[in-house]
């Protein structure tokens, strides 16, 4: 009888945990979602083809960025933010670190509306290097920069 008890808290206990961390995480945000290179004839080096296709989507409390191949297959977590950060409206930009090669460099997300189209479409831009100053001229040059577009919605999730 003891053992039924301490299973059937254990269980209430578990459950409560998995609907806690799952109300923890945010249920959409602007930076959610598949996002592909919105150039016409992206060139990637070896490094940057894992940035050519990025899920973003919760992982945990948290939420990561994760490679997409070519045939969709997913690949590595290139980066992880704070949830709290993507569940703030006002917020445009995202900073913290990711994946470059065996290296780690700073990683800034903005999200943006392309204004040049009839119906505004969602976009973010990404840029990696040494520093988070990207746009002045004494700043840090990016080891990598690209606008994406949003094509559908997240199926790749951190391992």
């Amino acid at each position: 009888m003891r053992l039924f008890h301490r299973l059937a808290g254990l269980s209430i206990m578990l459950a409560a945990a998995t609907t806690a961390s799952a109300a923890s995480a945010p249920a959409s945000s602007r930076f959610y979602g598949r996002w592909a290179v919105a150039d016409e004839r992206p060139v990637f080096t070896a490094r940057g083809r894992e940035y050519k296709t990025i899920d973003i989507a919760p992982c945990g409390k948290d939420f990561c960025g994760v490679s997409v191949s070519d045939n969709g297959r997913c690949g590595a977590v290139l980066f992880r933010f704070l949830g709290h950060r993507a569940r703030d409206e006002d917020a445009q930009d995202l900073r913290g670190h990711g994946k470059w090669g065996s290296a780690r460099k700073n990683v800034l997300i903005y999200a943006f509306d392309d204004g040049e189209s009839p119906t505004p479409k969602r976009q973010i831009g990404l840029y990696l290097g040494e520093g988070y100053d990207f746009g002045e001229r004494g700043g840090s040059m990016p080891k990598y920069h690209a606008d994406y577009a949003h094509t559908g919605a997240a199926k790749c999730t951190a391992r």
